[in-house]
């Protein structure tokens, strides 16, 4: 019986997957298929190391949100049928929950700290590491809202502040905030200068500063020097879904 209990608690009871990372060898052949899967699309690169830390199962997560996989943060099993599908593909697909109803849309996930990027169901242009909003500053879950501002900062070289939470504007204090999108209420897609697998934001989604210039320039809004409050300069719609789980 004890024998059988452990071997049960090596397994995660809301995702069915192995709470045990896998040799060494195997993530490291992990590793380097998804610094290839990923490369057309911006997630950074691995280190390709061997441990199966959270960065390589943000990743893992991404990519089982690119492949249809049931989604999770979980370690990817040597010979699964999940790791079957990351080696035989050769591309990502947009994934469940993105409004591709909408010209250009952004869907952020809470269980993965991942943000994909794309065009109608035409295209999946990027996929970014995020950090959402932390227990208690959570980050809302909503469908399809169009951002309403955006505010490039100029005067503080992009860099602004939050006073409190939630706030429907900005105030240049400390400058943990570059260039941001909101998209509800205070809560804002911006840049920052640390963005960890897991969630550590006031309510907002982190990501860095050079992939925040990298999504306003797909927006096409980098000539814009002024905040503006119009729809219609941004384009784009917002969607954030999921709930972040730690296996650890």
């Amino acid at each position: 019986w004890a024998r059988r209990c452990v071997q049960e608690t090596d397994i995660d009871d809301v995702t069915g997957a192995s709470r045990l990372a896998p040799s060494a060898a195997v993530v490291i052949r992990q590793q380097e298929r998804l610094n290839e899967l990923f490369a057309p699309y911006g997630l950074l690169d691995l280190l390709v190391d061997g441990d199966s830390g959270p960065l390589t199962r943000q990743a893992l997560c991404a990519a089982r949100m690119g492949l249809g996989l049931p989604v999770s943060t979980a370690h990817m099993a040597e010979g699964s049928p999940e790791e079957q599908a990351l080696f035989a593909a050769e591309s990502l697909s947009i994934p469940d929950g993105a409004a591709v109803w909408a010209d250009r849309w952004i869907l952020i996930d809470k269980t993965c700290q991942v943000m994909f990027t794309g065009e109608a169901d035409d295209q999946l242009v990027n996929v970014y590491p995020t950090s959402t909003g932390e227990p208690g500053f959570e980050t809302h879950t909503i469908q399809a809202l169009a951002a309403f501002r955006y505010d490039p900062a100029l005067d503080n070289g992009g860099w602004h502040d939050s006073a409190r939470f939630p706030v429907a504007i900005d105030n240049p204090q400390n400058g943990n905030m570059y260039k941001p999108i909101y998209f509800n209420s205070g809560q804002a897609i911006h840049g920052a200068g640390y963005v960890p697998p897991v969630p550590r934001s006031k309510g907002c989604a982190r990501m860095f500063p050079w992939q925040m210039d990298e999504l306003i320039s797909w927006l096409g809004i980098g000539g814009i020097t002024e905040a503006t409050w119009r729809e219609s300069d941004i384009r784009v719609t917002v969607s954030v879904q999921g709930d972040y789980r730690s296996i650890d």
